[in-house]
């Protein structure tokens, strides 16, 4: 399977950020949020899922690339990696909400030749640990949104927030916890 030039210039930057660089990680989830975004539009459609349902499934995909980028394997294809993610959060997605998405053999069949690599780091960190340590309205915007699957409005309906100071405050508690996983 061949990289496209794309792909290996988001590889390249995803690379660097894995080491610390920030200019490169910021790059990276600016060229690839469009791209994710037209996969989780494709990945609903094919799903039978509302195309509203994709800005969600973006937003967990984002949080879920934050937190489990260490986790890719810099000598394997991104794409696929990015692939799969999209596609289990969207099942995630609709499981969560009652519904049941068919997913196709082939894509089942990459997943299971993927093997456990990626979940073995991700095993590491204990997510109710790790949230443990961040305040509280972090802490519970973080776990509504990633754990629980709700979408920004929800949440920021529920903590009695704004939808702007919901983004902030998660984006503040990707930091903190970028931080925390870099420490570990």
């Amino acid at each position: 399977m061949k990289q496209s030039a794309r792909e290996e210039e988001w590889a390249a930057w995803l690379r660097l950020a894995i080491k610390g660089d920030a200019q490169a990680y910021n790059r990276f989830l600016v060229a690839v949020t469009p791209h994710l975004r037209s996969m989780a539009r494709r990945r609903c459609d094919q799903y039978g899922a509302p195309a509203s349902e994709a800005e969600d499934v973006v937003q967990e995909v984002l949080l879920a690339v934050h937190l489990k980028r260490g986790t890719w394997d810099p000598t394997r294809p991104l794409g696929p990696w990015l692939a799969t993610i999209v596609r289990n959060k969207l099942v995630d997605s609709l499981r969560r909400r009652g519904r049941h998405g068919n997913v196709p053999l082939e894509d089942v069949a990459d997943f299971l030749a993927a093997g456990d690599e990626t979940h073995e780091a991700a095993d590491r960190l204990d997510t109710e640990t790790v949230l443990a340590r961040l305040k509280a309205p972090q802490r519970d915007i973080v776990r509504s949104i990633s754990i629980e699957g709700a979408g920004i409005r929800e949440t920021a309906a529920r903590l009695k927030m704004t939808e702007v100071a919901v983004r902030v405050a998660l984006h503040r508690a990707l930091k903190s916890l970028a931080a925390l996983y870099r420490s570990e």
